[in-house]
């Protein structure tokens, strides 16, 4: 898989690409990670991206032109099965969609800024809207690691174990079950004894009793869609 992300602040992506499992997808060749810098595609003289909004009102908008020429650039080069607009106002992210947007081969997304982009591009180049939930970040670099993060992990090969993935909240909307490691017992705290039964039979059942016990005291929302 490919994903390439527009921003006006690619530093702010170095770090969260730079390590633990994402960075093993990108060593192993099972991810491509590319940030481009919008200003790059700018052509002012001091490579400006956004100016006033028609109508009056505070804030900036991100101009049409230079996000039109990035996307147009990368689109002669790759065939994206995805443009995605990280804002606050798209589709809320869940596992979901983290699995759908797994089993795609390029995606190119763009992370808004300021008041947020001009609504042409959404109208003419945006396939996809998504946003991590119901409040405002500084820019969408965060939202676009955090969804590249979710998509990464699924990719078969990257995790050591994938049934790991499988197994994680939201993937059955439930919940997780409770988790345990040694030691057995701690200051008098123990290990519920089905775990170190060795019958697996009880313990899947045991571990989606919890489950639905987790979700129905936490998420009950989500039991109807269960």
């Amino acid at each position: 898989m490919r994903i390439d992300i527009i921003t006006v602040q690619p530093g702010l992506l170095e770090s969260p690409f730079s390590h633990s499992i994402l960075k093993r997808a990108q060593t192993k060749g099972l991810l491509e990670i590319h940030t481009h810098n919008l200003r790059d595609y700018s052509t002012q003289k001091q490579k400006q991206v956004d100016d006033y909004q028609f109508g009056g009102g505070a804030g900036m908008v991100m101009m049409l032109e230079p996000v039109v020429r990035a996307i147009e650039t990368l689109q002669e080069k790759i065939t994206y099965d995805e443009v995605i607009y990280l804002t606050p106002d798209g589709e809320t992210l869940n596992q979901g969609i983290a699995n759908q947007l797994s089993l795609k081969g390029n995606l190119l997304m763009l992370c808004g800024h300021y008041k947020g982009i001009d609504e042409r591009i959404r109208q003419h180049f945006v396939t996809k809207e998504i946003s991590i939930g119901d409040y405002v970040l500084s820019g969408g670099e965060l939202a676009a690691a955090v969804l590249v993060d979710a998509i990464g992990r699924l990719i078969p090969g990257v995790l050591n174990d994938e049934q790991s993935a499988l197994l994680d909240s939201f993937q059955d909307n439930l919940l997780a079950p409770p988790v345990y490691t040694r030691p057995e017992e701690f200051r008098g705290w123990k290990v519920p004894e089905v775990l170190m039964s060795g019958d697996h039979k009880k313990i899947d059942n045991w571990r989606h009793e919890m489950a639905l016990e987790r979700t129905r005291e936490r998420r009950p929302d989500l039991l109807d869609k269960h």
